[in-house]
Parts: structure tokens; sequence; C-alpha cells
């Protein structure tokens, strides 16, 4: 997949560079809200639509918004969208904005999606910008997701309020709590490094056969462990 390509713009959010996962960022509301897979896609959804629209508007405006100013206008457009967004929470789900709280307006200053503006949407153009805030929130959505199925499950014994183990076994109480929530953050944490490819046997690097090899005072041991590796190779 070519590196700027459309898919590649899209997709590079869901694992190789995830937000939550990958670049360990909005991890305040990650932890706080994902106590029951309800909160995790309602805050998900959200922060994608504040992601998709600002970085859209913000790359229109790129040209137009002073170097000097950016910052200031940035969280102004930001602004308006997570206005936008507690607004439509409010109107048809006040049980979803009630379980957010604070986390609902404090999408303004996430790290996601400032740090989209700034070091892509601000750079690149429109279309880009779209798909790269769509992957970077379907990223957010899925970690999200993730995290509040194992520990809703495993803390409640239900998912999305439907009971799954509470008829087999008792409730894992610390998983709805903070300890619980680091614990599991963690371990997603070490399966995205291993399916981006994290974790692989470094390659063997040495200077043998480089430019001036022969002349460094080091070529000789270089030599001998080269044949020792040989040796062990075939014995």
């Amino acid at each position: 997949m070519a590196k700027n390509s459309m898919a590649h713009e899209f997709s590079k959010g869901l694992i190789k560079e995830n937000p939550v996962l990958r670049l360990v960022l909005g991890c305040c509301a990650t932890l706080a809200v994902t106590t029951a897979a309800t909160n995790a896609v309602g805050m998900g959804l959200a922060t994608t639509f504040v992601l998709v629209c600002s970085n859209a508007v913000i790359s229109m405006l790129r040209k137009i918004i002073p170097d000097k100013v950016r910052i200031p206008c940035f969280i102004v457009i930001i602004a308006t969208f997570v206005t936008i967004v507690q607004m439509l929470v409010e109107a048809f789900s006040p049980a979803l904005k009630a379980a957010l709280g604070i986390y609902l307006p404090l999408i303004v200053v996430n790290c996601i999606i400032f740090g989209r503006a700034e070091m892509f949407a601000s750079k690149n153009k429109v279309l880009p910008s779209i798909l790269d805030g769509l992957g970077m929130g379907a990223g957010f959505t899925g970690a999200l997701l993730a995290m509040g199925i194992v520990r809703e499950l495993l803390g409640n014994g239900t998912i999305f309020g439907y009971a799954i183990l509470s008829n087999f076994m008792p409730s894992i109480i610390v998983f709805l709590l903070p300890p619980g929530g680091f614990f599991v953050f963690g371990i997603l944490i070490a399966i995205a490094n291993r399916l981006s490819g994290e974790g692989k046997a470094p390659e063997e690097i040495g200077c043998s056969g480089a430019a001036g090899c022969a002349g460094c005072a080091l070529s000789k041991n270089c030599s001998l462990i080269a044949d020792k590796d040989k040796e062990a190779e075939t014995k």
C-alpha cells in the first residue's frame, strides 16, 4: 500500500498508528469512560465526528489562518464542533451525556484531535485530512470499544447491558476500577504492538564490510566474532 495513498491515510489509524494503543493519546477519556461498552461507543463516535469535521475545516483554511495564531484558531474550530456534539447528545441521549460527564466537553483539549490538526490537517488537502480523521476516529472508537467490552464483561457480567456471564461467574469488580482499567489497557497495547509488527527480534547490525573496515582497529575482533558465529551455526 502506497504510503501517501488514500487507503493508507485511513488505515494507518486502525492499528499501526492507533491513537490510543500505539501513540498513547487520549488516555484520560479512555480509562474513564470504558467501564461500559455503550459509553465507549458514544465517546468514540463523538470524538470521530469532531475529528473529521475539524480536520476538514482546518485543511480548507490552512492557507488563510496566519501561522502565529494557528493554535487559537484550531481551538475555536474544535470547540465549535464539540459544542454541536454536546447539544446533539443532550437532545437525543441524556443518559449518555450523564454517563460521559465532563469528558464530553473535554474533547476540546483531546490530544488526538489537536495533534491531527497540527500535524496533518494544517499541512494536507481536504480529502486526505477527512480520511485521516476518520481512520484515527475509527481506531480510537475500536480501542475504547475493546476496553469497554472486556471491562464490562468481567466487571459486571454484561455487554451493552445484556447479561452474558452474570449467571455463570461472579463479577470481578476490580475491572470496573482504575487498576482493572490500566491492566486491560496494558494488555491491549501489547496486542496492538504485536499486530503492528513491533516486538520482533532485531536484525544483527555490524560494521563488517563497510568502507574503511580493513583499517579499523576493531576489524580483527569483528572477524573473530563472525568466525565464532559461523562455527556455532554449523554445530
